[in-house]
């Protein structure tokens, strides 16, 4: 069932969503060439907490951190260690969810480590503006279906592909609710978008295939062919007007 919260659900969400996105910010102003990913997973872990809330990630199905932190050819889920080193040159796809009074908020961001390649700056590029493009479909009257042909339609024809074994999701007092939300599919299918909806967009986009490997770790998941990967997230809720995002921050820029 698809949960449709309240304005005072909505009030506690905001709070979540902003704590979510402070984190964000707070692994961007951290994250540096030589500091390993255990590290920043300590930042992001620190700032949530000292806020009141709790990093929704920890423990979330025997996940050990705070954090998802991804490198490279790492989409989702990778696990912070103290023997991964960042580097110059590097993408470092960072997951956060924050719990708070029992809301969640949830976002991600694909961070260049110093200089990147143009073909990382182009991915990037792509991910985060066809996450805008979804946005941009998340209003009432709408179906799911329309965010996620947009978010496929923009990312293929810029010769990017899109993973589809794993999907955005609806968000509330769970961290993963109903309704699905995929990054393919047919315009004008799926649930329709009402006002108290909240869910997240979550483009995670693959260079040079569509398949994905996990990992022995049984976590991390990578690109198929060992090339780069994107990630890129918001929690949204649909209105009666434009939708909110309710994990916005600085580091977000509509392309």
């Amino acid at each position: 069932m698809i949960s449709v919260k309240s304005a005072k659900e909505l009030e506690a969400m905001k709070k979540a969503g902003a704590i979510a996105a402070g984190a964000l910010v707070a692994a961007g102003e951290a994250l540096k060439p030589g500091m390993s990913t255990w590290e920043l997973d300590k930042v992001i872990h620190d700032y949530i907490v000292s806020r009141g809330a709790r990093p929704s990630s920890l423990g979330y199905g025997g996940f050990p951190a705070s954090a998802c932190i991804s490198v490279n050819a790492e989409l989702i889920h990778g696990i912070p260690s103290k023997k991964k080193i960042i580097h110059e040159g590097d993408i470092v796809s960072v997951d956060v969810t924050a719990e708070i009074d029992g809301y969640n908020g949830d976002n991600a961001y694909t961070f260049r480590v110093g200089k990147v390649s143009d073909e990382a700056e182009r991915l990037l590029n792509t991910t985060e503006e066809a996450l805008y493009e979804g946005i941009k479909m998340a209003v009432a009257g709408n179906r799911i279906g329309d965010i996620s042909n947009a978010v496929q339609t923009y990312c293929e024809s810029r010769g990017y592909f899109v993973v589809e074994r794993f999907i955005g999701h609806g968000i509330g007092r769970e961290m993963h609710e109903a309704p699905d939300v995929p990054n393919f599919g047919r315009a004008g299918r799926g649930p329709r978008l009402v006002p108290g909806m909240t869910i997240c967009i979550e483009p995670m986009i693959n260079q040079s295939c569509a398949q994905v490997q996990i990992m022995p770790d049984k976590w991390t998941v990578v690109e198929a062919n060992g090339n780069l990967s994107a990630h890129y997230e918001h929690t949204i809720a649909i209105t009666d007007g434009e939708p909110l995002i309710l994990t916005k921050s600085s580091l977000h820029h509509p392309k």
